[in-house]
């Protein structure tokens, strides 16, 4: 059995065709893990939706900040924006269906046998593996319960910047999904610093990406994430990005997720859906 990780596909389902085409995926014998950001600013987010759920559990899909908005629209569209392309998902005819079965994806999948831990965007610098998997059933029990729509209405902001055992109600629910959907720069002591999204800058002091805050309490795991499409290359032990600017014109990545080995590389071309407002430094794959 073959496990590929792919990153943000964000309603980009002709290349995601093209990219299991080309790393011969079969399902029922291989297993997807897909980073999040199903949906959204691509052209096919609705098919894209239907075919991962029908992949059953061929399948593993965790929730990124697309999906998490795509359910708030979902409870209340007028929560669309200029920019999502989540309208068909709200006329289709299983729009229910694909909801339901969108709120029960998890936050962060970790598979001890293979020694992967995959999450949309990254993992708080404070959190071990035993804190993030608590914090991911936190979030996961509210978006599967009866207070969902509550919830998805308390989540948007960029407070609080710093994690505490004593946060409670939204605050504390706003910063798990903000680390787990939103996460790119810390400054030194974890903050959370959310308006930033271009690429690092090795010379700047106060901010610096997530998994380079000094004394990272969770740097033995090896993280799968996507979210980031101008982080462009990275060579970090145990890091292993794969947002590389699919719906922007760039790559969709997958990678083989091997046990002891390096994990193989492959990608196919996109063509531009979205014009960026901050041009990607896109990493080139083979």
């Amino acid at each position: 059995m073959a496990v590929y990780a792919i990153g943000d596909i964000q309603g980009c389902y002709g290349p995601l065709c093209r990219l299991l085409d080309k790393v011969k995926f079969e399902p029922g014998r291989d297993r997807l893990w897909l980073a999040g950001d199903l949906v959204n600013r691509g052209p096919q987010s609705l098919e894209t939706l239907r075919f991962v759920k029908m992949l059953g559990e061929s399948a593993i899909t965790v929730l990124g900040n697309h999906d998490l908005h795509m359910l708030a629209t979902y409870e209340n569209p007028g929560r669309l924006r200029p920019k999502d392309s989540l309208e068909r998902i709200l006329s289709a005819p299983d729009c229910d269906e694909l909801m339901d079965w969108l709120r029960r994806r998890p936050l962060i999948h970790h598979d001890a046998k293979r020694g992967y831990t995959m999450v949309h965007a990254g993992i708080s610098p404070q959190w071990n593996l035993k804190r993030a998997l608590s914090a991911g059933r936190e979030l996961e029990t509210m978006l599967q319960g009866d207070h969902c729509d509550e919830f998805l209405r308390n989540m948007y902001g960029n407070s609080p910047r710093r994690w505490s055992r004593k946060l409670k109600g939204w605050d504390r629910l706003r910063y798990i999904t903000n680390v787990f959907t939103r996460i790119r720069f810390c400054d030194k002591n974890g903050n959370l610093e959310l308006s930033r999204k271009g690429p690092p800058n090795p010379r700047a002091r106060m901010y610096v990406p997530w998994f380079d805050v000094p004394r990272r309490r969770n740097t033995g795991l090896r993280i799968v994430f996507g979210h980031w499409s101008t982080l462009g290359n990275v060579k970090r032990k145990n890091i292993y990005p794969l947002d590389t600017g699919c719906v922007w014109g760039g790559c969709l990545t997958a990678i083989r997720l091997r046990r002891k080995k390096d994990s193989v590389i492959s990608a196919v071309k996109c063509t531009q859906i979205q014009k960026p407002t901050i041009t990607p430094e896109l990493r080139e794959w083979p």
